[in-house]
């Protein structure tokens, strides 16, 4: 127990830990451009829970009218690819908002940047969950009223 929690204090003390010399733009680029393969891997092991919530729901018999994948299953990978390029669109502007805020306020934006990575790593998390708990909450529906 005593490993997880360093290992956890370890990692999230790297993830978010800012220190107060990134003030130039390519300082704060190279802040955001570090964290970003985290990023990745935390959005997408999201992205696998709701893949495998959907496709078990899209298997299941539960929903009383047969429930399929798309006509070609590429577009299902396709769409995944769009996702995370999506993501990662979105992601860029954490560190482009962050630019334009420190020119613009300059001392005063304090940690603007490592509440901007927390909010919008918290949001891409819940919205790549979304599907998943709309399928959860919908079989579990169908459940209770049959």
């Amino acid at each position: 127990m005593n490993l997880i929690a360093s290992i956890r204090r370890a990692l999230t003390g790297w993830l978010f830990a800012r220190g107060e010399h990134e003030v130039s733009t390519f300082e704060i680029i190279l802040w955001w451009e570090k964290r970003r393969v985290p990023y990745n891997l935390i959005v997408g092991v999201a992205g696998l829970f709701t893949c495998a919530v959907t496709v078990a729901a899209i298997a299941s018999d539960k929903f009383g009218e047969p429930l399929s994948l798309p006509d070609l299953p590429i577009s299902a990978v396709l769409a995944v690819i769009a996702y995370g390029v999506g993501a990662n669109v979105c992601y860029t502007g954490g560190w482009i908002s962050e630019a334009l805020v420190r020119k613009v306020w300059q001392e005063r934006t304090g940690a603007f940047g490592q509440i901007a990575f927390v909010l919008g790593l918290v949001f891409s998390v819940l919205i790549t969950l979304a599907p998943a708990a709309l399928f959860s909450v919908l079989l579990i529906a169908r459940l209770l009223l049959r």
